[in-house]
């Protein structure tokens, strides 16, 4: 497994290690010690698994602590540019965002830790999104920043995205009151 560094401090995309032949691939989408190894000791609690056509946007999402929750994300079928935006108070890359493409065929992996929004544009039809979660679902802590601010200015390269009435109500950067602390 190849640990890339982003500029965000703590944000990281993971590549595995594929193994294929001529019956198809195999390889390890998540192995506690190989991560804890590595620095990404984390526990999971709970597995989500989205199916979205194409031009879906979900985001950008997030839980206040103490039900906050950090994510593994990769995509199993098609693919996402996923987008981490970091909403740690005190933080030197404070509202700034991160993206990547995650598809099915480049396995790629991100881990957005506590005190991110995250969201996900999806660019093709029938795409699978997986994220292994560190705390469970909990509606009353969650929140969500506007997916088109105008400060964040993130291209989700999807012309007319399709959202759900949640997303369309996002709290602007400039007016959120962020219940993270950098550390």
């Amino acid at each position: 497994m190849k640990i890339i560094e982003t500029p965000i401090p703590d944000l990281v995309e993971i590549i595995p290690d594929v193994f294929g032949d001529h019956r198809g691939h195999f390889f390890e989408s998540y192995n506690q010690r190989a991560f804890a190894e590595e620095g990404l000791d984390m526990q999971f609690v709970q597995d989500n698994q989205s199916l979205s056509s194409k031009g879906v946007l979900r985001g950008l999402h997030f839980q206040a602590p103490p039900y906050a929750q950090g994510k593994l994300v990769r995509v199993i079928r098609g693919s996402v540019l996923d987008v981490a935006v970091d909403i740690r108070k005190g933080s030197p890359t404070y509202g700034q965002q991160h993206s990547v493409l995650l598809s099915g065929e480049n396995k790629k992996m991100f881990w957005i830790p506590e005190g991110f929004a995250h969201g996900f544009a999806t660019l093709e039809d029938d795409t699978i999104f997986s994220y292994k979660c560190t705390n469970y679902y909990h509606k009353a802590s969650e929140g969500c920043l506007l997916w088109n601010d105008p400060e964040l200015n993130i291209d989700w390269n999807v012309e007319e995205p399709k959202l759900s009435d949640k997303d369309k109500i996002g709290e602007l950067l400039k007016d959120f009151k962020t219940p993270f602390t950098y550390s």
